[in-house]
């Protein structure tokens, strides 16, 4: 039996013991991205949180008892729109940016199906794509029009919201306030203006399938109906766990949950509904217009996926999160002590019980972080590396390598890549940029640029910031 896992649901606005449907299969559905362009920083962490979420699920149930669908929306009037103005076809778009976003997962540590799914085996973890599940979309829309919720009008399909008594209980928002917002530009072929489309006409060089329902002209799925249709195919009718972005609550999950319910004829869709926290970037809502946008790959330039990883994961999920410099180097600064910490250490079978128990409570990850401080300092070597690889962060790969002193171990890390092992000496590194710091405060460019080459022989990658100090990272 697995130890009591405890979980915030939306639907229900409270922390519940979690009692999955059927504990040999655990069930957990997460909204991925939609692969118009490089993924930015609040996209990762929903990626970050729900990997999370599925390590612990996998530690409590067993890695064969477990089954996660991450899906990836490609058709979408933003992926049509910048493949036109990058004058590109669409799958050359979204195979091209999907590539990308699997790039920047790998450097954060993020579980992949590759990682986890066994041959011969059922799998374990999927990513399926909008477009490879047009039938199931145009069957459930079919289902939805003979159950009398949903109609058809001008070659849209349209789902009847009115014919859903309890639509909106997920977002709890009030039928009258939905109404109001819902009146802007309300197309006139609906019967209500909450009415929302499951399937509308393409236009010439848009994706274009059959349509449904005896509709003539070719169209393409509205957003809403893809995560029903996906989580149907993969996950079943009802399922355990539905994980996503605060900002999806309305319309999109709520749209979904009418959908699959309407059409099954279920009292829910997903038991557990998992919501994070807003980003935003040093106080500030992140938008181009601020000029404060960031993508996910512009920050794994500068830093290490395993720092970016941490420094997600120090505030707890639900609540918004402030995307800091400060936040960074703190990460980076609490990984480079654990890693120290451990040397030598041969990890334990398996995490640290008390870092187990934070995250049994609603993914505490602040309290799992403390825990992790904690096993430092009391010198749980073996504990600290089990845990910080079972958490993304695996040992195995900065493991100090054999030849060097006892002297040396305790202050070098052995960082490896595809490519090759490079070693670092952190004292060493850390001496050299105390001293260039203070050629630096005194103006002796020449003396600052010698140990800038010195810091790059290391295998350490020295950035200067306008405020006049400097940081470094392995290369």
């Amino acid at each position: 039996m697995a130890a009591m896992l405890r979980l915030y649901n939306t639907l229900t606005r409270e922390k519940a013991p979690f009692a999955p449907i059927d504990p040999s299969r655990v069930r957990l559905y997460a909204c991925g991205p939609t692969i118009y362009d490089a993924a930015h920083i609040g996209n990762a962490r929903p990626i970050i949180v729900f990997d999370l979420l599925f390590r612990l699920l996998r530690h409590l149930y067993g890695p064969a008892h477990v089954v996660y669908a991450r899906n990836v929306t490609d058709v979408d009037d933003k992926i049509n729109a910048r493949a036109a103005e990058r004058g590109i076809s669409i799958r050359e778009l979204t195979d091209g940016t999907l590539e990308g976003f699997h790039e920047d997962l790998r450097a954060l540590g993020v579980l992949m199906p590759e990682d986890v799914n066994v041959a011969g085996e059922p799998p374990r973890f999927v990513e399926p794509r909008a477009t490879d599940h047009i039938a199931e979309m145009v069957a459930l829309i079919e289902s939805l029009i003979a159950a009398g919720h949903a109609y058809v009008a001008a070659d849209h399909v349209l789902f009847d919201v009115p014919s859903m008594p309890d639509y909106g209980a997920l977002s709890k928002r009030p039928l009258d306030e939905m109404e109001a917002g819902a009146r802007v530009e309300v197309a006139p072929y609906k019967r209500s203006p909450l009415d929302f489309v499951l399937w509308k006409p393409s236009k010439p060089g848009e994706p274009a399938w059959r349509s449904p329902a005896g509709i003539a002209a070719p169209g393409r799925p509205g957003w809403h109906i893809e995560c029903s249709a996906m989580s149907w195919k993969h996950l079943g009718e009802t399922f355990d766990i539905h994980a996503g972005g605060l900002d999806l609550i309305f319309p999109h999950h709520e749209n979904e949950v009418a959908q699959s319910r309407c059409c099954f004829g279920t009292p829910v869709m997903a038991n557990v509904w998992l919501h994070n926290g807003f980003l935003q970037v040093e106080g500030e809502k992140m938008s181009k217009s601020l000029g404060n946008f960031v993508t996910l790959r512009e920050v794994l330039k500068d830093w290490p996926g395993e720092t970016v990883r941490l420094a997600m994961l120090r505030t707890h999920y639900r609540q918004p999160i402030d995307w800091t410099l400060k936040g960074l180097e703190e990460s980076q600064k609490s990984l480079e002590r654990w890693w120290r910490a451990c040397g030598q250490a041969e990890a334990d079978d398996g995490p640290d019980e008390g870092f187990v128990e934070a995250l049994r409570d609603d993914l505490n990850t602040p309290r799992a972080i403390a825990r992790l401080h904690d096993l430092r300092s009391e010198g749980r070597h073996g504990a600290l590396a089990a845990s910080l690889t079972w958490m993304g962060f695996p040992w195995d790969r900065y493991r100090p390598v054999q030849h060097l002193d006892v002297s040396q171990a305790v202050d070098a890390v052995t960082i490896a890549s595809t490519h090759r092992t490079v070693v670092l000496d952190l004292e060493r590194i850390e001496a050299l940029m105390e001293q260039r710091h203070l050629a630096r405060a005194a103006k002796d460019w020449a003396s600052s640029d010698r140990l800038r080459a010195e810091l790059d022989a290391l295998g350490a990658s020295v950035k200067d910031e306008k405020d006049g100090t400097s940081r470094w990272m392995p290369k």
